[in-house]
């Protein structure tokens, strides 16, 4: 028997799977509505369509959440279908055969119009516009408005839902499978929402639909009884009224019990759990109002006159549920408080053993990158976020150039900023912001253009040129135009190489720095051996490679630096003056990092009455002296004058000075004029000539 069931099972299953199942459907339906069928097969088909209606209000029932019956505004449609095909399938029998009696149309119709309403027309009638009232106005109606406001909400929840799955995932709270999954489920919820509102209105559309042919039925029934049957009008209303009225409530029945569970259905919250678990749990969970009511209910049965054995059952059965889920409560709470207890004394003796550790302390992420909650998806790889490779092409060009491994950049999104804001912090500190529109590309002023273009005016947070954020397709106008057009990856990519360039020095750290001597060693272990810590401490070391990198000189020649601090560390400790050696040791390099290959070297120089002066400035700076402020000021002036015409002309702007003074006038014009670059006369190769094309004086 076992197998044999087994058997069944896996044909209709074999079936269902051909796709046969749903043609054959329509094609009964439509059978249904063609041809006339035999009462038999139409007492058979309303009782199928009575059980398909509950077994359907079960199943929604006790779903344990809306998406677990994600096929349930097809369903809906079905059903209506074959309701309605009945209907049509009814009408041609009851206006056919009505006139031979009640049994005319079938045992299901004659029994809802003997059994269910008395054999009394008029008690049928009104109780099938009571039906009628209570599934069109009030189950469909407000069943209808639920998913349509349901189904609004959620589609407008459905980018902040997105929007949070792609936050946990940068946050790694959750992986890549687990997003997919919910990303997956947001949109079958917003899927199935948007289904069920249609679907509503295939509910009232069915009532409608059975108010309607009921009403033609009783016309059409009584007219052809009288005129056809030459029936009295007593006699046509008993038949046909009678038979049209059951078929009626045939109908009307399984409509309502869908119109219910489609109710229920949209009126669930979306969550997980049985709802007549849940129902039970919300009624009894305040044995209070148990009580009361309770209270209530036994004051109205001590009244005269009331129904005693009726209000005093149900005071008595409420007043049992509440002593008892109180008592139950209490328990409840004696437990947990006693657990509390035990846990407050494991606690208070481990205390000694449970001291705050290390790993308590969050460290601060070297390199920062928060951005607003449009942006995740420039981020977020599996949505074709490109940002993640631009930054890792940062910081692959970065080390390279400057000699020492960038860390890396830790992405995370930021509620608190705007929609279209990132923030770039280093160390914690924020040290760049800026907004961006990933639709969009941003078209860069670089001085001269020959046109205007539409679009959002902003700057180049990176260099804080003039630029426009524009439409994608109107790049290559723009490109002719004389713009330069980058899209938003690219815009983030180059600020943050920009504010990494700028800050290298603070990148750098001792763990960076032994990494370095380490590499060394392999190649020259003799060096690196001698040199720390015998004769250098590690931190000397680090002080002035962060000074070099201060001064925008990469540290790639790392071998040449270390020979420099092996051969003057034995005369001096001190960083700043480790630091002039080994600018002259890099002079080539930092010249021809400054001016390219040629061998010219354009140079700004001060007149020697300036120089002295700032001589004797340095030497009473000990003392608490200084430059005189108004003096500073014109230096100032005609410094930038100067850099700005080399800039003009197409040369690096180099302020050429003594040693003595070159760390002063560095730091006097290294935030004023960012774009010149103050060298030493020993700092500059034999074989480069000079040419002075500025002099500055008091």
């Amino acid at each position: 028997m076992a197998t044999a069931a087994i058997d069944v099972k896996s044909q209709i299953t074999q079936f269902i799977q051909s796709g046969l199942g749903t043609p054959l459907l329509l094609m009964g339906i439509l059978a249904m509505v063609i041809l006339p069928l035999p009462t038999l097969l139409l007492d058979m088909l309303f009782t199928f369509n009575i059980t398909f209606a509950l077994i359907i209000l079960l199943i929604v029932v006790y779903a344990r959440k809306p998406l677990d019956f994600a096929l349930f505004p097809t369903v809906i449609l079905i059903a209506t279908l074959l309701r309605l095909a009945l209907n049509v399938a009814s009408t041609r029998v009851v206006l056919l055969n009505g006139h031979e009696g009640p049994d005319a149309a079938g045992k299901v119709i004659q029994s809802f119009g003997e059994v269910v309403i008395g054999g009394n027309y008029a008690v049928g009638l009104v109780v099938f516009i009571i039906l009628v009232i209570i599934n069109f106005v009030v189950v469909t109606k407000g069943a209808g408005r639920v998913a349509e406001v349901s189904a609004r909400f959620t589609l407008d929840s459905m980018p902040g839902k997105q929007m949070a799955i792609d936050a946990d995932l940068n946050q790694g709270l959750i992986d890549q499978e687990e997003a997919k999954r919910r990303r997956e489920e947001v949109t079958r919820e917003a899927d199935f929402y948007g289904s069920m509102d249609g679907a509503s209105k295939f509910v009232r559309g069915d009532a409608i639909a059975g108010i309607l042919i009921t009403l033609i039925n009783v016309i059409g029934g009584f007219t052809i009884g009288m005129l056809q049957h030459d029936l009295s009008a007593a006699q046509a209303a008993e038949n046909y009224v009678l038979l049209t009225i059951g078929d009626g409530l045939v109908a009307q029945i399984p409509g309502l019990i869908l119109s219910t569970a489609a109710g229920i259905m949209v009126t669930r919250e979306n969550r997980e759990g049985d709802m007549g678990g849940k129902f039970i749990a919300d009624m009894v969970s305040k044995p209070k109002t148990l009580g009361i009511t309770s209270g209530i209910m036994t004051i109205i049965g001590l009244v005269p006159g009331m129904p005693h054995l009726a209000f005093l059952s149900f005071a008595v059965l409420t007043g049992f549920i509440a002593w008892r889920k109180n008592k139950q409560t209490s328990t409840e709470l004696e437990v947990i408080q006693e657990q509390q207890e035990q846990q407050l004394e494991m606690e208070e003796a481990s205390s000694d053993l449970k001291e705050l550790s290390w790993d308590d302390v969050m460290p601060v992420d070297a390199i920062g990158l928060e951005v607003g909650y449009r942006l995740i998806p420039m981020v977020d790889k599996a949505q074709g976020g490109q940002l993640m490779s631009r930054i890792k092409g940062v910081r692959k060009k970065l080390s390279q150039d400057l000699g020492f491994l960038i860390p890396p950049v830790h992405i995370r999104d930021n509620l608190d900023l705007a929609p279209n804001v990132y923030r770039i912090a280093l160390m914690g500190v924020s040290v760049g912001e800026a907004e961006v529109h990933p639709e969009h590309d941003m078209a860069i002023n670089p001085g001269q253009v020959f046109g205007e273009i539409k679009g959002i005016k902003t700057k180049d947070p990176a260099f804080g040129l003039p630029a426009i954020w524009i439409n994608q397709d109107e790049k290559e106008n723009a490109q002719t135009l004389g713009y330069t057009v980058v899209d938003a990856n690219t815009v983030i990519a180059t600020h943050l190489s920009q504010v990494l360039n700028e800050n290298a020095s603070q990148l750098l750290g001792h763990e960076e720095v032994q990494q370095l001597l380490d590499r060394l060693a392999v190649s020259s272990p003799k060096l690196v051996e001698e040199l720390v810590p015998k004769i250098l401490p590690l931190s000397t070391i680090v002080k002035v490679l962060q000074n070099l990198l201060n001064e925008s000189i990469p540290i790639r020649d790392f071998k040449t630096i270390i020979e420099c601090l092996a051969e003057y560390a034995p005369v001096t400790q001190d960083a700043e003056i480790l630091t002039a050696h080994v600018r002259v040791a890099l002079g080539r390099f930092i010249v021809q990092h400054i001016n390219g290959l040629s061998n010219e070297l354009p140079v700004i120089t001060l007149e020697p009455s300036l120089e002295q002066l700032l001589h004797q400035s340095m030497q009473m700076s000990e003392d608490g002296g200084g430059i005189e402020p108004g003096l500073a000021e014109r230096i100032h002036q005609s410094l930038a004058e100067s850099a700005q015409n080399q800039e003009m002309n197409g040369s690096p702007a180099v302020l050429l000075v003594s040693a003595q003074i070159r760390q002063m006038l560095m730091r006097f014009v290294k935030h004023t004029i960012p774009n010149m670059h103050v060298l030493a006369y020993n700092e500059v190769p034999d074989n480069m000539q000079i040419k002075i094309v500025a002099t500055v004086g008091q």
